[in-house]
């Protein structure tokens, strides 16, 4: 999303200052006043949380940053420089960073975009920033899933219709088109079009006029369509499921969303935005998770993507007591290992039978996983990381040793958020 308009810490100061005078000089407020400073409050957060994004964005383009090709550098400084940011969220692989430098620079045209991508990429949040970006961010943005809505439905709701046109059209009604108008239509889901509709919505596309169901009037309508899909819709032009000319009247702009899985870089930031977001929305303590569990979200597949990761963080803000842990995942992945939550007192069933195996087991734990997180942080680089603890090499390996760590295996691995 573009931040020229927001911009600077100093603005965010200011707004939050008019904020309190207005607070200050109200006598009462009633409700609609109270919806009004809630709505502003929560702008406010909206433009905090992606300025502190951009923020965390330049710390990681800093001279302190690991090395990296000089194609992903140049890409990450060109969107930089071009205020350019995706919902707070900023990955260094290579296909996410063409598919954000490739809409960048389509979105203040008007040419149709196709968004492809596994369920849960953030196909729908990449067509909002096109929108944001376009010359058309002060008109509508018109979502619409495709795959939702039954084929006999699908014109009406697309281009409306009139009174009397079919049982229960008691008034004429707009379509999601009109609603549109001027402005930027979002058509997710477009492979499940039926091949009716395929038929209709290539007609509106190459004429630019619509007519509600039941009537004959055509009515002219300027409005930017901008489609997804998690199918291969080229693979479904060959298989003849999919009209090959409306497939090439939507993708003259075509991107790929990566699946999550090749963006773990980003895993660490998506974690601390959802935590964020759920203590706000469930009305919880600001939710902190354990380093084990960090580590499993780092290392876990996501066959559903962000959306699956939000999940997750959502269930775990909802079950955990102060800090998550493994044990409250989905019983679907949770390690084998790892019971589930006593159904009477809220806890993991002990496994010791004195309090010292319990100290001794802890201490343990905590021991490991101070390690792996510090070579997590130095990349398996053991002399580094005995260089920023102030510890002795030699015992520094005998440490990790005693508890099977070894360093090659972090070596080349991404950089974690630190646990909690």
């Amino acid at each position: 999303m573009k931040t020229g308009s927001l911009v600077s810490f100093a603005r965010l100061l200011e707004r939050i200052e008019i904020l309190r005078s207005g607070l200050r000089w109200a006598p009462q407020l009633d409700r609609t006043g109270v919806q009004k400073i809630l709505g502003q409050v929560n702008k406010l957060r909206e433009d905090v949380l992606l300025l502190s994004g951009v923020e965390r964005y330049k710390e990681r383009m800093s001279e302190k940053a690991p090395p990296r090709p000089k194609a992903t550098k140049k890409r990450l400084q060109a969107l930089m420089d071009r205020n350019f940011v995706f919902e707070g969220v900023f990955g260094e692989n290579p296909k996410l960073l063409e598919a954000l430098e490739t809409v960048e620079r389509a979105a203040r045209t008007d040419l149709p975009i196709l968004i492809e991508g596994e369920s849960g990429t953030g196909k729908e949040l990449l067509a909002k920033l096109i929108h944001a970006g376009s010359d058309r961010s002060e008109k509508a943005f018109v979502s619409v899933n495709c795959g939702a809505i039954t084929s006999t439905l699908l014109e009406s709701e697309l281009f409306g219709h009139v009174k009397g046109a079919f049982t229960g059209s008691v008034k004429d009604r707009k379509g999601k088109f009109e609603t549109a108008k001027n402005g930027i239509i979002f058509l997710d889901e477009i492979g499940e079009l039926s091949a009716e509709s395929q038929v209709k919505l290539l007609r509106v596309l190459e004429s630019g006029e619509i007519q509600r169901v039941g009537s004959d009037e055509a009515i002219r309508v300027d409005t930017r369509v901008l489609a997804a899909t998690n199918r291969n819709l080229y693979q479904m032009t060959a298989d003849e499921q999919f009209r090959e000319d409306l497939y090439y009247r939507l993708s003259v702009i075509s991107v790929t969303l990566p699946p999550l899985r090749e963006r773990t870089d980003e895993i660490p930031l998506l974690i601390d935005y959802f935590c964020a977001e759920a203590s706000e929305k469930l009305n919880r303590p600001a939710l902190r998770l354990s380093a084990r569990l960090r580590r499993f979200l780092q290392k876990h597949p996501f066959p559903g993507n962000i959306r699956e990761l939000r999940n997750i963080i959502y269930r775990v803000a909802c079950l955990a007591d102060e800090v998550g842990d493994l044990q409250d995942l989905p019983e679907t992945i949770r390690p084998s290992s790892v019971g589930p939550k006593d159904s009477v007192e809220g806890r993991v069933p002990s496994r010791f039978t004195t309090l010292a195996e319990a100290r001794k087991a802890a201490t343990d734990t905590a021991e490991k996983e101070f390690l792996e997180e510090h070579l997590t942080q130095t990349h398996g680089n053991v002399t580094q990381m005995a260089k920023h603890l102030e510890m002795n090499r030699s015992y520094l390996q005998t440490l990790l040793k005693n508890h099977g760590v070894r360093a090659k295996d972090f070596k080349g691995k991404p950089k974690s958020a630190k646990g909690s």
